[in-house]
């Protein structure tokens, strides 16, 4: 995955890229699974490390409005309901 961000990543409401930089591969690898079992995400993806800097580094693409597979609410839809009450 390249980083760079274009139009088409965030062309619509709900759509998101997100930065992660972690201590360890572990951890960054831990909260890409987290986030593709809420959102319909670009997966696991590539992990980098930067020589000047700490930690490791991902980007992911997510669509928030579309939940996981097995049911559980994603986060615009949750926020909807919690409005409507």
């Amino acid at each position: 995955m390249d980083s760079v961000i274009d139009a088409r990543h965030v062309s619509e409401p709900g759509l998101v890229v997100l930065d992660i930089t972690a201590a360890d591969e572990e951890t960054a690898l831990a909260l890409m699974d987290g986030l593709q079992q809420l959102w319909a995400t670009s997966g696991i993806t590539t992990i980098r490390r930067d020589p000047a800097q700490p930690g490791v580094r991902a980007s992911v693409y997510a669509d928030i409005r579309r939940t996981n597979p097995g049911g559980e609410v994603g986060l615009a839809q949750d926020m909807e309901k919690q409005a409507a009450k």
